[in-house]
């Protein structure tokens, strides 16, 4: 079928308009990003510099720069960090997985509502309260001297350290769960409506309808608890281990210098600023797909 000769002119001008409507947008848009971004460029200079200008001019920081900031011992603490920081980061990795699959069972348990199963979703309840009530670094404390002061064996499972990532497991997964329930929680009951009526069991929704889309939902915010571990990993160094903050207090002890500390914060810093960046990425991601273009 052909269109009349009018009706094809008035076409082609409709898809010229759009087109230019469409460049003059995207124009505008990009203006008011290198706006922004100089904007933005300009005044974080402006600040790191009175900053940087405004320390030295303080009466300590003499003494504050030879405690904390002296070059020669943080070359000499940082080689030394090394070894140490690489076993955080090894607790770190074992830990990571066990909490993400721990925390989703919970936030499934506290989800059932099959009456039958009541008691399950209390103990889920019940272990996300207590848990989150107490300090990562008791548990820490109660478990990894606890649990092997019970035991008593030098087998490998009462060892410190590993109840120490145990309790690491047992209370990041706490808060995991919640962060998968609020996920759960925000998919519409529209969705398991539609797939109860085609048949699903109420198991079957949850697993193929509701979780999948808790889950892309809540990759950000589960990003920033396992920032949050990486860097409580360091706390296990109270039961005995020695990672990174414990061998920069030794060689604070011997030094009588902070420098060390600043070393192993730099270490942290290594694994948390990449993290953190990723999450700012997958929040921006999700932000496009699921409301548009950002409103500066």
């Amino acid at each position: 079928m052909t269109l009349p000769a009018d009706a094809a002119v008035a076409a082609a001008g409709a898809g010229a308009v759009n087109v230019s409507t469409r460049s003059r947008r995207q124009s505008y848009e990009r203006q008011q990003r290198r706006r922004a971004t100089f904007i933005a460029t300009s005044s974080t200079i402006a600040v790191v510099g009175l900053v940087v200008w405004l320390i030295p001019k303080t009466s300590g920081w003499q003494k504050v720069r030879e405690t904390f900031f002296s070059w020669p011992d943080y070359t000499h603490a940082f080689g030394k960090l090394l070894r140490p920081f690489w076993f955080d980061v090894k607790i770190f990795l074992f830990c990571a997985p066990c909490i993400i699959v721990l925390g989703l069972l919970i936030a499934t348990a506290r989800n059932i509502r099959t009456p039958a199963l009541f008691p399950v979703r209390l103990a889920a309840t019940l272990y996300t309260d207590i848990v989150r009530g107490v300090p990562v670094i008791l548990w820490i404390t109660l478990l990894g001297f606890g649990v092997p002061g019970l035991l008593q064996t030098r087998e490998w499972y009462g060892k410190l350290v590993i109840w120490g990532a145990a309790a690491l497991i047992i209370t990041y997964s706490a808060y995991v769960a919640e962060v998968f329930r609020a996920g759960i929680e925000s998919v519409h009951e529209s969705q398991r409506a539609a797939a109860r009526s085609l048949g699903l069991s109420s198991g079957q929704t949850m697993r193929s309808v509701v979780l999948p889309q808790a889950v892309r939902r809540v990759v950000p915010p589960l990003m920033n608890d396992m920032v949050s571990l990486q860097k409580d990993v360091a706390l296990i160094s109270v039961l005995g281990p020695v990672g990174a903050l414990r061998r920069a207090e030794t060689i604070k002890n011997l030094t009588f210098n902070f420098t060390p500390y600043v070393a192993a914060a730099t270490l942290f810093l290594c694994v948390s600023i990449p993290l953190t960046r990723l999450t700012d990425q997958l929040l921006q991601r999700e932000r496009r797909r699921t409301s548009a273009t950002a409103v500066r």
